[in-house]
């Protein structure tokens, strides 16, 4: 079991009752001398680490020696024997004193014992140090049904017939002359986690026999402590009134400035880990999760849990789990890369754009862009290629299907964890009404169904009110990012003649990608700035709907930020995916924005580069700003708390803080909980699923940027963030629905890329149709010849609109004007009778392009489904392992109690007692 974060273990557990009892008539005699309207400072200390208390002072009289290294690390009580679980922080100046004085008068009278500590730094900052005796945590234990183990598993190997048996043999001898996986965790340095391996049922007093106690100090780990701690803090009232009650309130309206459990000591020290061991979990986890030099290996996930809870601890799992799926994506992206790096030699398409010198395309914009040669843009139809060749369809249907999977085995995988970390068959308990729903609606009420009790009401029309307008707000929001993004538009659109204009060379041949690259960098800086924004709208509109619950606001919240932040991020990118050049028109008739402006075409060899750049730069940014953030902020937080501590106080009082100290001037877990993180993670799942056909590298952007984040989120939670209160939770809630919805998104958007962005569609229909092996059902390269000049439809020159007409009139490629230009179209030519009329090419493609929407989205479609069916939720195995646990149990728990009762019967024998009416 758990050893304490000193290393020393506690004495007999008779040595500590005397002790609770002093400590608790000490309190009694308090109590009855304080003035009910002030802060019962009695039982405050100066921050002195080596002042000890009245209770120490008896015992060291006593002959009874004093753990002195207790009391130095800052983990105890002043006697050294009891743990601190629990720290609340207040300052003396505040005003809510009566509040504060009844608060701890009622802990004190639920039995927890409580000590108080000015700050070293600031004398006005007190804190409160709450611990749990035995008699209360096993009180509250069976309140809660925390389960505890009670006997070790046994496990049975399933019946093996010899062949098999001897195949075994042969492959572990062969295993092994192979080397260790290096991605695992060296067991020597990971403790025992003994509930692992042990049945465990929920904590009963009656039959404590039952259970595996060999410390009744450690039986409690210190999250649970910690858990069962704050549990009682939420259900002690701090005025007379229904509602006056719960640590939550008071924390909100001021009363206490803070309230979390401590950190096991130090995660640093000055012994190696291999060669001393541990000084505690802490620096467990430090050295073996979050240090960069062991970002290769798995998570210890059993302690992750032991240390932060379950709730964290899925967290983690479901990170590594993505993190760890994202290797097969990411080889089939950098494979279809490379295939296209492979293939480029070989590509017609670009080999015929490339020697295009004689094809004189049309300007892009209005009479500062010249004429230009179709060779010129040689290094954009490559660049194409690398992203849109022959496995770009293998790979968006392999992604679509990669996306089911993941998901599929994740359930599974939850199962494995639920089922190890006894959550199977957990449920949260009925959850607290939020302080703000009752102050709205205290004059209403009903009967609740679930407690009978009556409870505040909210009316069917007022709900229905509040979340109108709610809506509203979010259809808003929603307008206001469109208009963001046509911005956008209008500076892609007006900047690409001022760059076409320009004085340098290299910015004046490339205005398109110029435009792009700046208008990409400035809607990255917008979308930074409308998140901030959309946080405090999100925070409002869910605060006016009224949430009964805090799950229920966690849930309303979670969905508003998603979809703000989802259509903010993937708003331009949807533009250039399927707008961008779509409706621009042709040279002569061009389609204006307010008749003024011309919209922006695509570039000669396509569209996709735009998208890949889009998506590319985005991704980058986004991912480099927000580890940036995660940890550079509250470095800079903790290393300003600090500078300001060494120049009030000196740098040699660092050392001498006690660990409550430490703990305090660390950063407060987000408010949120894990929301920004999930968020995080799920925005780039749907950059790597959604447009993945047209950015085959996205897997491998997201698998790099997930390996370092693993390692920096652990090293935030261990370091730089105080312990947060170690929760449960069966599953990651609402983020899963979420993930659902992007994998459907992304079949149908991959499907548009593929039929409407890229040149797939365009090139079959050439080959199959149009080209030399027209009729022959063939489609390589070689029928491909041809095709970029079928691709171009002919202007004339003269019949350029005013507006429209370049400045150079083309004599630079010939010596003469030149009479026509060619453009990206299915047109007939100015010759015929119906001049720019779309030719029957056009309506072809159109047709193949929605024929293969169609086909792919219900071939993937019917391909998620069926995966989804043949993958179980639940593994066979498992199912079998919790149907015999089951039964072990119960056949334990008979037998336990069997032989309990049969030992009452012999010593009520041996004492001549009468055992009448007795069972069995």
């Amino acid at each position: 079991m758990e050893a304490s974060s000193s290393g020393i273990t506690h004495g007999k557990t008779k040595v500590f009752h005397p002790v609770a009892k002093d400590v608790n008539i000490l309190f009694d005699e308090l109590e009855a001398v304080n003035s009910p309207c002030k802060d019962d400072d009695s039982l405050l200390h100066p921050g002195n680490l080596t002042s000890t208390s009245d209770d120490a002072s008896r015992l060291e009289a006593g002959g009874e020696t004093v753990p002195e290294r207790n009391k130095l690390n800052g983990l105890y009580f002043r006697d050294g024997k009891c743990r601190i679980d629990y720290i609340l922080v207040y300052r003396k100046s505040n005003p809510q004193t009566e509040k504060r004085e009844v608060f701890e008068r009622n802990i004190r009278a639920e039995g927890l014992q409580m000590e108080k500590e000015s700050s070293l730094i600031n004398s006005d900052i007190i804190f409160v140090k709450l611990h749990a005796p035995w008699e209360v945590l096993g009180r509250y234990a069976e309140q809660m049904n925390v389960r505890m183990p009670f006997r070790r598993k046994i496990y049975y190997l399933p019946r093996r017939y010899k062949f098999m048996s001897r195949i075994d043999k042969q492959i572990s001898r062969f295993r092994r002359w192979l080397p260790k996986k290096p991605m695992r965790l060296d067991k020597e340095t990971l403790p025992d986690l003994e509930e692992n391996d042990c049945y465990t049922a929920p904590f009963s007093q009656q039959r404590i026999h039952h259970f595996i106690i060999h410390n009744k100090d450690t039986f409690f780990n210190n999250a649970t402590r910690s858990r069962i701690v704050h549990h009682i803090l939420q259900r002690i009232k701090y005025e007379e009134g229904k509602n006056k009650i719960g640590l939550n309130r008071l924390l909100t309206n001021g009363s206490y400035e803070a309230a979390f459990p401590l950190h096991e000591g130090s995660y640093r020290s000055k012994n190696s880990i291999r060669t001393h061991g541990a000084e505690n979990h802490r620096h467990l986890l430090y050295e073996c999760w979050a240090s960069w030099g062991v970002w290769y290996k798995y998570q210890p996930l059993d302690l992750v849990r032991r240390y932060f809870g379950e709730k964290i601890g899925l967290y983690f799992a479901w990170l590594g789990w993505y993190t760890g799926m994202l290797f097969p994506a990411a080889f089939i992206g950098l494979f279809v890369f490379l295939y296209g790096v492979v293939t480029l030699d070989h590509c017609q398409v670009s080999k015929e754009v490339c020697q295009a010198t004689d094809i004189i395309m049309c300007p892009v914009c209005d009479k500062y862009c010249p004429f230009m040669r179709l060779s010129d843009s040689c290094v954009y139809a490559k660049v194409t290629h690398l992203f849109d060749n022959g496995a770009t369809v293998f790979f968006a249907v392999f992604m679509a299907v990669w996306a089911t999977v993941f998901l599929e085995f994740w359930k599974r995988r939850r199962a494995v964890i639920a089922y190890d970390w006894d959550l199977i068959d957990w449920e949260e308990e009925e959850e607290e009404i939020r302080p703000q729903f009752e102050a709205k609606y205290s004059k209403k009420e009903r009967m609740n169904p679930i407690s009978g009790k009556p409870e505040p009401y909210q009316a069917f029309a007022d709900k229905c009110s509040r979340l109108i307008v709610s809506a509203s707000g979010i259809f808003f929001m929603i307008c206001v990012v469109i208009a963001a993004v046509f911005g956008i538009v209008i500076y892609r659109v007006v900047t690409v003649s001022t760059f076409a204009a320009f004085k340098w060379a290299l910015i004046r041949n490339n205005s398109q990608v110029a435009t792009t690259g700046t208008a990409v960098c400035i809607n990255f800086c917008i979308i930074m700035l409308l998140n901030v924004l959309y946080e405090k709208v999100a925070l409002l509109l869910t605060n006016l709907e009224q949430p009964r619950t805090e799950s229920e606001w966690e849930n309303s919240f979670t969905l508003k930020m998603f979809l703000f932040q989802f259509v903010n991020l993937n708003s331009s990118t949807f533009y250039i995916a399927f707008f961008l050049g779509r409706f621009t028109g042709h040279p002569g008739a061009y389609l204006r924005l307010i008749n003024r402006w011309r919209l922006e075409e695509c570039h000669p060899s396509g569209c996709l580069i735009d998208l890949c750049m889009q998506m590319g730069i985005i991704m980058v940014l986004k991912q480099t700003w927000n580890n940036f953030m995660e940890l550079g902020y509250p470095l800079i937080q903790n290393w300003w708390t600090r500078r300001k501590v060494r120049q009030e106080h000196g740098s040699e009082r660092k050392i001498r803080f006690p660990q409550w100290e430490k703990d305090y001037n660390l950063q407060p877990m987000n408010a949120y909980g894990l929301f920004d993180e999930y968020l995080e993670m799920i925005l780039q799942f749907g950059f790597t699923t959604i447009f993945v056909a047209a950015f085959p590298l996205a897997p491998l952007l997201a698998l790099l940027n997930n390996i370092i984040e693993i390692r920096l989120d652990a090293y935030k939670f261990v370091t730089q963030w105080r312990r947060p209160l170690a929760s449960r939770a069966k599953d990651i809630g609402i983020w899963y629905g979420i993930l659902e919805g992007i994998g459907i998104l992304s079949v149908i958007t991959n499907a548009f890329v593929i039929a409407i962005t890229s040149d797939f569609i365009p090139r079959l229909v050439y080959a199959y149709k149009y080209g030399p092996c027209a009729g022959q059902g063939e489609a390589g390269q070689k029928c491909m010849v041809g095709y970029v000049n079928a691709s171009l439809s002919v202007f004339r020159i003269s019949d350029f609109e005013n507006r429209s007409e370049p400045e150079s009139d083309g004599s630079e490629f010939s010596g003469t004007p030149l009479k026509y230009c060619r453009y990206r179209d299915y047109r007939d030519s100015p010759h015929s009778l119906v001049p720019y009329g779309y030719t029957l090419q056009f309506w072809h493609v159109l047709a193949a392009r929605l024929a293969f929407i169609i086909v792919f989205e219900h071939l993937v479609f019917c391909i998620k489904h069926l995966i989804s069916y043949l993958i179980p939720d639940l593994p066979k195995d498992l199912r079998d392992r919790m149907r015999r646990e089951k039964y072990l149990i119960q056949e334990m728990m008979y037998e336990a109690e069997l032989e309990r009762l049969q030992k009452e019967r012999k010593e009520r024998k041996k004492n001549g007692k009468a055992h009448h009416n007795e069972w069995p």
